[in-house]
């Protein structure tokens, strides 16, 4: 799993059949230890209802469908849940 912070959304005119109805996030994704941004901006679906400005931990790879009703879509990533706070 991966934190990031939503900064964007993403709108599609067109997209696969599988993904109707899906919101898309732009999230930047996080170090965890001290939150600074790290690497390049990721294209997430958002399964948990997030908005511009929330922490947010997503998946990737094949596990990023597991969250819909259409297993095995074609997503990169996905938000998983909302992150309330880090203790390390």
């Amino acid at each position: 799993m991966n934190i990031a912070r939503v900064v964007g959304r993403l709108w599609a005119t067109r997209k696969l059949p599988d993904l109707e109805g899906l919101k898309f996030l732009i999230l930047q994704p996080m170090e965890m230890k001290d939150g600074s941004d790290v690497g390049d901006l990721v294209v997430a679906a958002d399964s948990q209802q997030a908005g511009q400005g929330d922490l947010v931990y997503y998946v990737t790879s094949k596990e990023a469908s597991f969250p819909f009703d259409r297993r095995y879509t074609a997503l990169d990533a996905a938000i998983v849940g909302h992150v309330d706070r880090v203790d390390l």
